[in-house]
């Protein structure tokens, strides 16, 4: 096949490869560790490997990173399966575990105990520290780094038998103490763990660490380009260092790139967790959280979280994105595809004094401006409607546009109206506000050519649906919750008013909505059905992203 043009530096790297014939295919992975749900980053990740692979013909695996048993759960397992299917990616029949290869990696760690490249060190707690020294003074050498060979095989596989306390004895690399990347001053390989592990049971009681077992699930896979975040760029020379000690051919490459930063979000697993624990937020798919599944439940598409990758590119310099460019992108989504709906947030009811009692008319409304094919619908309009409390004022600033005493508005699609008067309780809270209406103005339209400034949406007191409105805000108050003042919690920056409720009164058909179908309430922004708290007879409506848009506004004026 011709090889396509690069369109990152990735991409470049895997061009030359191809045309020189360092590589004649190309092979990622993707290895999520299941120890909590995949967020916004790792979705930038899957869109990485996937697509890469997928560019040059290639292919990628799933690889869980399975070396930790005391914080993996297989309800991770099949969170980040759903997940990385939803985006629209496959890995086909090529899912894998880094167990998958426990006996392998065992025999590996054997061999280079056996070439006097790996030891078994007594050092526990803060001792390991010390004697690994500072990024700007050398470490010293374990009293057991020149233990002999034979005696470290025995003490490596009384290990594994499960003779030892945890804590007791670890297994290292032995490379340079004085080396100055601190990953390379003799590096854990192994430490014994006594915990059950989601897939082997209690077979081991040694597990390898991370940077032991990356390396040689890589290789053992036969990938060939190795794509990882900004952080392991300094275990590189470790990863090169296991698989060339090993005497291992073909290797394959590491390469890194800036793992994704968004403004006002936190990118942190193990702060994602104390969040949920907390019962700070409803669970790993509150609509809030940053995972996909999070965004799947608020309603957005798999297509607008791949042009968010596409659009932030990828690079290695570490930066910050806009959390209005994920907004932008799912909502020039949902203009063009989402039907327009009429809901009242917060109702008034409005009696039309003028109106014929028990009369209704069908006023006809067009299902989406920007596109005419999804035509109209019919809505029932009578004597008794509701109104949004924001839409009406009783001593109004100027241009306010919407319903005062003796102003008029249009309803949106049907009539022009006029307040004549206003009840209200003993609290002095509006109960009602009377109108009349003007009979030739049916479909919002004056016959005599009066100009009305306000156009509000209106709900059928008669046909309403009653729902359960979400309205959500950002999670954190913070533009870098990541990046807490000194001296302050970063839990202090949980915005309070990141959710609120509202008991809504909407038009008929929303009381038939499906988890599939998206709407734009008018001029509150777009809306989806809760794909958990959802039921019928009691709905709840999600609003995923707010009408505004900052973003393509700033970028209009650059």
């Amino acid at each position: 096949m011709q090889i396509p043009e690069a369109s990152n530096f990735i991409q470049e790297i895997i061009v030359n490869d191809l045309t020189t014939g360092k590589r004649t295919e190309v092979h990622t992975r993707f290895p999520p560790e299941p120890n909590g749900y995949l967020h916004i980053g790792h979705a930038k990740s899957i869109c990485l490997n996937f697509g890469t692979a997928l560019k040059f013909g290639g292919k990628t695996n799933l690889r869980f990173d399975d070396t930790n048993p005391t914080k993996e759960d297989v309800e991770y397992v099949d969170s980040i399966r759903e997940d990385v299917h939803w985006l629209g990616f496959d890995w086909e029949d090529r899912e894998y575990y880094a167990s998958d290869y426990y006996e392998q990696t065992y025999e590996f760690a054997e061999k280079l105990i056996q070439l006097g490249k790996a030891y078994v060190c007594e050092l526990q707690g803060d001792d390991v520290s010390t004697y690994r020294g500072t990024l700007t003074e050398a470490g010293k050498p374990s009293p057991w780094r020149d233990r002999p060979i034979e005696e470290n095989l025995d003490l490596f596989r009384r290990m594994r038998a499960g003779e030892f306390e945890e804590g007791r004895y670890f297994l290292r690399a032995k490379i340079d103490m004085a080396h100055p990347n601190m990953n390379m001053r003799d590096p854990a390989m192994y430490r014994i763990k006594k915990a059950t592990h989601h897939r082997t049971g209690d077979k081991w009681c040694i597990y390898p660490m991370y940077d032991f077992a990356h390396p040689l699930g890589d290789w053992i896979e036969g990938i060939t380009h190795s794509i990882c975040t900004l952080e392991f760029e300094a275990h590189r020379p470790l990863y090169d260092w296991f698989l060339i000690a090993l005497g291992l051919d073909n290797r394959p490459q590491q390469i890194e790139f800036a793992r994704l930063n968004l403004t006002y979000t936190m990118m942190s697993k193990r702060r994602l967790l104390e969040l949920v624990q907390n019962k700070v937020v409803m669970g790993w798919s509150d609509p809030r959280m940053p995972t996909v599944s999070g965004l799947r439940r608020r309603g957005y598409s798999p297509s607008s979280i791949r042009e968010f990758a596409d659009r932030i590119g990828i690079s290695k310099a570490d930066s910050m994105v806009d959390i209005n460019l994920l907004y932008f992108c799912i909502r020039e989504e949902l203009n063009a595809s989402a039907q327009r709906a009429m809901a009242v947030l917060d109702p008034i009811k409005v009696v039309i004094d003028n109106w014929q009692d028990g009369r209704e008319d069908m006023i006809e409304v067009e299902n989406n401006p920007e596109n005419p094919a999804q035509g109209s619908r019919r809505i029932s309009f009578g004597k008794e409607i509701y109104i949004d409390a924001e839409d009406f004022m009783e001593n109004p600033p100027k241009k306010y546009f919407r319903l005062h005493p003796e102003g008029e508005v249009r309803l949106k699609g049907a009539y022009f109206i006029k307040c004549v008067n206003v009840l209200k309780d003993a609290a002095g809270k509006i109960t009602e506000v009377h109108c009349t209406y003007d009979p030739a103005s049916r479909g919002g339209e004056s016959p005599d050519g009066r100009k009305v400034k306000g156009t509000i949406q209106w709900v059928s007191v008669a046909h309403a649906v009653d729902a359960e409105v979400r309205l959500f805000d950002n999670l954190f108050t913070l533009e870098n919750p990541a990046a807490v003042p000194e001296g302050q919690n970063w839990m202090d920056f949980v915005n309070p008013n990141s959710l609120v409720k509202k008991q809504a009164k909407l038009e008929p058909m929303l009381g038939e909505a499906t988890l599939a179908d998206r709407y734009q309430f008018m001029r509150l922004g777009y809306f989806c059905l809760d794909s958990e708290d959802s039921k019928p007879g009691n709905l709840v409506f999600n609003r995923t992203v707010e009408l505004k848009d900052s973003w393509g506004k700033s970028q209009a004026k650059v």
